[in-house]
C-alpha cells in the first residue's frame, strides 16, 4: 500500500469517519472552486530560448501536438508544434515559441501547457474589433466581449472549468472569418462577475441561468438564431440551455467540446489529481453533493439522447482523464442523425482545438454552413 493511501485510511480508522467526511468536504471544496485552474499539468522547466523557439523539460505533455499556451508565475506564452531536427539535449524538447504575451520565459522558471493560448482580450489578442458589453443575469451584470459581424445567427461561446474567457479566443478569428457576431460570456464565479451565492462552482447546473441570459442578450441586439460552442462545463450548461432556455426555439445548434457528462467522474478526478487518497474520492463526491446540491437526474439529461433536439457537433477524446468521453460517444451512437462526433487523441481536457487547430476548424466549418 502507498504511505499517501495507508495514512488516509489509518487516518479514517483511528480517527473517526468524521474527520475522513472533514476530508472529503475540503477535497471537494477544491474541486467546487470556481475559477481555479485544473490540476494534471506537470511543470516542466524551461531550460533555454532562442529565436523562435523554447527548450523544454521532455515529458509526455510536452510533445503533444498542436498549439498551447505556456503559462508560469507572472509569465504566458503560445508554443507551436515540436521542432523536428533542432538540436537539444536528450531530456529536452524544442517547440516553436509563437509569441510571449506576459513577462518573460527565463531559463529555470517552471510552467505548464494549458488551453488559454491567448492572453487578452480580442483587440490586444487577435487585433479584432470588439465591444465590452454587460449581459444582464440574474444575479447581476455579466462582463462579455461581442465580436460585431454581418450575419444574423450569432454565436455564444463560454469557457468551463479552470478556464476564463480568453480561452474561447482560439476560435474568435475563425468565426469572424466566417462573419458570424460572437458573444465570448463571463458566468457567476467568474472574476468581474457576481459570485455563486454559496460561493462554490454547480458544473454548468445552476451556471447555465447566465448562458440563458447571453441568449436573450443576443435576441435583444438583432440574433435570429444563435449556436452554442461551450468546452467543459460550458458545454455541459450549452445542454442545458438546449432543454430549458425559455428561448431555446432560438437555439440552431451546439458544439460541444470535452463536455462534462459525469460530474461525479469528473469530480473524482479532480480530486485524485489534486493528491486526495482513493479511499476519500466517494466521500468526495458525496460532499460535494451536498455543498452543491448536485444530484444525479439533474445531469441525467445531459445524457439524454432523446431530449436532444438541435444539430450538435462533439469534439473530445479518449486521452481525457477529466470528462470521460464515454458519454460522448454514447450520445453520438444514439442520436446519429443530429450528433457529429470527431475524435481527437493526444489531447487533454478541453484541449481539443490545441491537438488539431486545423481539423477543428475544418469540423467546425462544416458543421455550422447549413446552421447560418
Amino acid at each position: 500500500m502507498r504511505p499517501r493511501t495507508a495514512a488516509a485510511v489509518a487516518a479514517t480508522t483511528v480517527l473517526g469517519a468524521g474527520t475522513a467526511v472533514l476530508a472529503g468536504r475540503y477535497a471537494s471544496g477544491a474541486a467546487l472552486t470556481p475559477g481555479r485552474p485544473l490540476p494534471g499539468e506537470p511543470r516542466l522547466t524551461v531550460h533555454s530560448t532562442a529565436a523562435g523557439q523554447v527548450t523544454l523539460t521532455r515529458t509526455l505533455a510536452s510533445q503533444r501536438p498542436g498549439t498551447y499556451g505556456l503559462t508560469g508565475d507572472g509569465c504566458h506564452a503560445a508554443v507551436g508544434p515540436v521542432v523536428e531536427g533542432a538540436p537539444h539535449p536528450a531530456d529536452c524538447v524544442v517547440r516553436r515559441l509563437e509569441s510571449v504575451t506576459r513577462g518573460t520565459l527565463e531559463p529555470g522558471a517552471r510552467v505548464w501547457f494549458t488551453p488559454q493560448v491567448y492572453a487578452g482580450d480580442p483587440g490586444q489578442a487577435l487585433g479584432l474589433a470588439y465591444e465590452d458589453v454587460e449581459v444582464p443575469g440574474e444575479l447581476g451584470a455579466l462582463p462579455a466581449w461581442y465580436v460585431p459581424a454581418a450575419r444574423d445567427t450569432w454565436v455564444i461561446t463560454v469557457h468551463g472549468l479552470g478556464g476564463t474567457r480568453e480561452h474561447p479566443l482560439v476560435v474568435l478569428g475563425f468565426l469572424h472569418d466566417k462573419q458570424l457576431p460572437v458573444l465570448d460570456v463571463s458566468y457567476r464565479g467568474d472574476a468581474g462577475a457576481p459570485p455563486s451565492p454559496d460561493g462554490v462552482s454547480h458544473l454548468g447546473h445552476t451556471e447555465w441561468r447566465d448562458l440563458d441570459a447571453a441568449v436573450a442578450y443576443a435576441a435583444q441586439r438583432g440574433a435570429r438564431r444563435v449556436v452554442l460552442h461551450g468546452w467543459s462545463t460550458g458545454a455541459s450548461m450549452a445542454l442545458h440551455a438546449a432543454a430549458h432556455s425559455p428561448l431555446r426555439h432560438l437555439i440552431s445548434g451546439l458544439v460541444l467540446d470535452s463536455p462534462v457528462l459525469d460530474w461525479q467522474a469528473t469530480l473524482r478526478a479532480i480530486a485524485a489529481a489534486r493528491g486526495t487518497p482513493a479511499p476519500l474520492l466517494p466521500l468526495v463526491v458525496r460532499a460535494a453533493q451536498g455543498r452543491a446540491s448536485l444530484h444525479a437526474e439533474h445531469f441525467a439529461e445531459l445524457a439524454d439522447a432523446g431530449r436532444l433536439e438541435v444539430p450538435t457537433l462533439i469534439v473530445h477524446g479518449p486521452d481525457d482523464h477529466l470528462a470521460p468521453w464515454a458519454g460522448s460517444r454514447a450520445l453520438a451512437e444514439r442520436r446519429p442523425d443530429l450528433v457529429t462526433l470527431r475524435s481527437v487523441p493526444r489531447a487533454p481536457h478541453a484541449a481539443m482545438w490545441n491537438a488539431d487547430p486545423v481539423g477543428y476548424e475544418e469540423a467546425l466549418r462544416r458543421f455550422l454552413i447549413p446552421l447560418v
